[in-house]
């Protein structure tokens, strides 16, 4: 399984040296990493552009975790069809390696989230609450450096806490973080990883956003919380090691092991809405990508993702052909004829 991917700021891995000079190295001379291939395509609700001249180009990039490559085999397979020439520059490792090859306009195109935007390119400290006001920001302060947010989707890849399904009735059905605190102490469990216990926004500070006090008698009890490596915290919840996992909210392994996200009712986590981001240059050149896009990200939800990624992560397909797949299934392209 693909580790969970680093959109937070204090996640991100490094990508320089010799790395970063190879990645610019192919870029420069059109050539295309390995793993660049993705199906034949042809028009579906995506036509291609009127009047497009044939030599129209454009680099696409994507981060190298499961959900990143999917979404960067979409913009590939999306900006094919519309008859652009495309350098496919999928798996690049970690958001400063693409940021600097966004920045250095090296590739044209990248599908972000509004946190990492806000939090680890600007240098913000805390989120803004709300989706679209942290949007806004992060699409506002950013076309000063030349990059063009456009519109998000509803697919918010934040933190989270999930429960199996089978325990939701024995948990008074619950739903919401709010409804904890109406659950008995001995069923207040929780599963973590040792940084999100240590975060200054992390799990004490959510407990007192949700009235609950971690070590104290009407609170949460220490004994009750488990600190575990990140990739085991999913298979813990599901098997009952405690009742509330700290997740992603669109890892696949939430389908794959049959859990259930709580709603954050209160809305502490930051907000991870992902978004067609494009260079603010070639946007103006080619302004029908906004129009493109849109026809993607309007159709992107935690809950399709959830599935698309666990096709890849549980099930072992690869990210271009779920990406097919998906987008044939919502009419965006179609199967050439053969």
């Amino acid at each position: 399984m693909t580790v969970r991917h680093h959109t937070h700021a204090i996640r991100l891995s490094t990508f320089t040296g010799a790395g970063l000079a190879a990645a610019l190295s192919l870029a420069g001379c059109g050539l295309e990493p390995a793993g660049s291939f993705v199906p034949a395509a042809a028009p579906g609700s995506i036509q291609a552009i009127d009047g497009l001249p044939a030599s129209a180009a454009i680099t696409i990039t994507s981060k190298n975790y499961t959900e990143a490559l999917i979404l960067g085999k979409m913009a590939v397979l999306a900006a094919k069809v519309a008859g652009f020439q495309v350098t496919d520059m999928s798996n690049v490792p970690g958001s400063v390696a693409v940021r600097e090859l966004m920045l250095n306009g090296d590739v044209d195109f990248v599908w972000d989230y509004t946190g990492t935007g806000w939090l680890a390119y600007l240098g913000n400290e805390a989120g803004i609450p709300g989706e679209r006001p942290q949007y806004e920001a992060v699409r506002d302060a950013d076309l000063k450096n030349g990059i063009t947010w456009l519109e998000p989707a509803k697919l918010n890849n934040t933190y989270a806490f999930a429960v199996r399904a089978s325990a939701v009735p024995e948990l008074n059905g619950i739903t919401k973080l709010s409804e904890i605190k109406d659950l008995p102490l001995s069923e207040r469990s929780f599963c973590v990883e040792s940084e999100f216990n240590s975060r200054q926004d992390g799990f004490k500070p959510m407990l007192e956003e949700y009235n609950l006090t971690l070590g104290s008698a009407d609170g949460v009890n220490r004994s009750n919380v488990k600190i575990l490596d990140t990739g085991t915290i999913y298979a813990a919840t599901a098997r009952g090691a405690c009742n509330f996992g700290e997740v992603y909210s669109t890892d696949g392994r939430i389908v794959a092991l049959d859990l259930v996200v709580l709603e954050d009712d209160r809305a502490f986590f930051p907000a991870y809405n992902v978004a067609p981001v494009v260079r603010s240059e070639t946007l103006k050149k080619y302004p029908q990508l906004q129009q493109i896009f849109a026809q993607i990200s309007s159709k992107l939800t935690n809950s399709q993702q959830q599935t698309l990624n666990s096709r890849v992560d549980v099930d072992g397909e690869e990210p271009a052909f779920v990406a097919f797949d998906w987008m044939q299934a919502e009419g965006l392209i179609t199967a050439p004829v053969k």
